[in-house]
């Protein structure tokens, strides 16, 4: 409780510090820019992450973007682009052209870094302790007396 005061305290100070006219109602365009952003994060690989009002500083090459959150049910699709992209780096190699091999492996060390994401992410769900229920029968068994 005593933490919960502090909080409420803390936030009551930084509000008196701040201008009054960042607390008022949003207009109705506000609101429409606030929640559109959130639409526009979604991609075709997952969702980007970034904060309402920033620009993308990655040029949308989503891919290598660190900010990118794949969704783990477009895991077929992110081995695919995986796979394009060391097919194109082989065809770069054979045609030569090798200011397009460096790019295609920056994306695919980023594409193989998005899958051992989804890796961990995965693991990290089966790794999941049940600490288990106490039943009834475990706390009417104890006693109160010393």
């Amino acid at each position: 409780m005593e933490a919960i005061e502090a909080h409420r305290a803390f936030i009551a100070r930084r509000r008196a510090t701040r201008p009054s006219e960042e607390y008022r109602t949003p207009t109705n365009e506000e609101l429409d820019e606030f929640l559109g952003h959130f639409q526009r994060r979604k991609l075709s690989i997952g969702t980007c992450s970034r904060a309402f009002g920033t620009p993308c500083i990655h040029e949308h090459a989503c891919i290598r973007c660190p900010m990118l959150r794949p969704d783990p049910a477009q895991r077929p699709r992110l081995i695919e682009i995986r796979d394009y992209l060391t097919d194109r780096i082989v065809e770069a190699e054979r045609e030569g052209r090798l200011g397009e091999i460096e790019g295609l492996k920056v994306s695919l060390a980023a594409a193989d870094a998005k899958l051992a994401q989804l890796n961990a992410q995965s693991a990290r769900v089966q790794r999941a302790i049940d600490l288990g229920m106490p039943s009834f029968r475990d706390i009417a068994a104890r006693s109160t007396e010393p």
